[in-house]
């Protein structure tokens, strides 16, 4: 069973194959000091059927199955790593990048990559779950000559700029992570001065640079996708119902940016308070109320007191309505979430918008169970990855690991995916080989890295139903012009 274009389902390299900061299956807490222990991914029982070569596309993102038969083992098993158990030297601070170190070329023609993750601190969890997909990543991609190295960074950018200055003294030549924004801040002047680049799982756009890739879901990604659905379903006027966060503002942005190209008309952008506290004046305002109550109230004051069997049913059907006239749009993004997101929308029709004649839109904010108990988002659209290879990697974690991994450690795996792709295509880490324009099939679906560091990605379209939601448009396979 091929596996997000990374993997042949269940299959795991034999010890010694690959190393995690140490000798074959020991993982080196570096921050620490001292070893750390983790379990590798258990091995199944039954080995499924080698998935059959794929022919190479020129425009298809890379898949391991097309990648070249790994180079003789250059680590014996439990050979440890030399160098990585000895003290590394202290990280220069965030602001003197000059005294970065710069990796030398292994002497042994090792491939080794640092991943920088929280292991201690409020974040450890999450930090863990990354390493934890890295690991299966580790034993299904790669080969004999790549190392990871994992070092903690505490989730803090003081912590963050340790980590790296370790990860490049003892040989990294491309970092994954950090996770959060303020870390990949504090590490990036550090990994520019040493020519290291870095695959970030920050969500913020605006780390990017030539030698930072965000790999994590990009908010303009999603609005990107969901746009493009709106055009194919002939939708032409556009309303975007927003958080006034950090969060809403990108969404709004990236709406203003792809909706023309679209072919989609902007007709109102209404902003509300994150705590949802003003959602009532809000939609009242979107949905024109007030105007279209008075054109109805007035339309009766001129049909009272004509008694002509055309002017009373004409009265008739408006004791009926609420407003009359139509809102000037037929589709709304509603770039939120939970009790928010349900009370934004139940007040739609509560203000006369009528669902049935309006689409409602998400992002990847929707994509939880359950939304659809609210029958007012029943036939909403939103963006999501993958879903069989997405579906198959949380189920194999589950059973590795005996417990739901969060979502995000799908870019765990990716990253090291990426990373092990590249070193058994040659071991190159640069900037021009990371952002490969056909891009790699991974976890969530195909990716790709522009060369100002940005992500984009093909989603499927989910739409909401009352048991769940169904894909209504498959994720893309390559990265078509038309679509990107």
């Amino acid at each position: 069973m091929r596996f997000g274009g990374w993997i042949s389902f269940g299959k795991l390299l034999p010890w010694g194959r690959a190393a995690v900061l140490g000798s074959g299956l020991l993982v080196l807490a570096a921050c620490a000091g001292g070893a750390r222990d983790v379990a590798p991914p258990k091995p199944q029982t039954q080995r499924p059927p080698a998935a059959a070569p794929t022919v190479p596309v020129p425009s298809a993102p890379t898949s391991t199955l097309q990648a070249p038969a790994p180079a003789a083992p250059a680590l014996a098993p439990n050979q440890l790593i030399l160098g990585i158990t000895a003290a590394a030297p202290t990280a220069a601070p965030a602001g003197s990048p000059a005294a970065a170190p710069r990796p030398a070329q292994d002497a042994l023609g090792l491939a080794r990559v640092g991943l920088l993750v929280p292991l201690t601190g409020p974040s450890a969890n999450v930090g863990q779950a990354l390493m934890n997909a890295a690991q299966m990543a580790l034993f299904d991609v790669a080969d004999e000559r790549f190392v990871l190295q994992v070092y903690d960074t505490q989730g803090t950018p003081e912590g963050a700029a340790q980590a790296a200055g370790q990860a490049m003294a003892h040989g990294a030549r491309l970092l994954l992570g950090p996770l959060f924004s303020a870390e990949v801040k504090a590490v990036a002047p550090l990994a520019s001065a040493a020519s290291v680049n870095m695959v970030v799982f920050s969500t913020d756009p605006t780390v990017a640079s030539n030698h930072v890739f965000v790999l994590g879901f990009l908010v303009q990604e999603q609005v990107r996708q969901i746009l493009g659905y709106a055009k194919t379903q002939n939708l032409s006027r556009l309303a975007v119902l927003a958080p006034n966060s950090a969060y809403g503002q990108a969404a709004v942005e990236a709406v203003n940016r792809y909706a023309p190209a679209r072919g989609l008309r902007v007709t109102q952008v209404v902003f509300y308070d994150p705590d949802g506290k003003n959602l009532n004046d809000v939609v009242r305002r979107l949905a024109v109320y007030d105007q279209r109550k008075r054109a109805l109230e007035q339309q009766k004051a001129e049909l009272t007191g004509k008694d002509d069997e055309i002017s009373q049913l004409a009265l008739k059907r408006l004791g009926r309505l609420e407003t009359v006239g139509e809102v000037d749009f037929d589709a709304i993004l509603i770039p939120d979430q939970g009790t928010r997101l349900t009370q934004a929308a139940t007040l739609l029709p509560f203000f006369d918008i009528d669902p049935g004649r309006v689409q409602l839109l998400g992002t990847l904010l929707w994509d939880t169970p359950g939304l659809g108990r609210e029958p007012v988002m029943i036939g909403g659209a939103y963006p999501a990855p993958a879903q069989d290879s997405n579906r198959q990697f949380f189920a194999r974690y589950r059973e590795f690991y005996g417990r739901t991994a969060p979502s995000i450690a799908t870019h765990g795996y990716d990253a090291v995916a990426l990373a092990a792709i590249l070193a058994r295509t040659g071991g190159r880490f640069s900037s021009e080989a990371v952002a490969a324009n056909s891009g790699f099939a991974g976890v969530d679906g195909i990716f790709r890295f522009t060369p100002d560091g940005l992500s984009q990605r093909g989603f499927a379209v989910m739409q909401v139903t009352r048991d769940g939601a169904t894909v209504v448009q498959p994720p893309p396979a390559t990265f078509d012009a038309a679509q990107f």
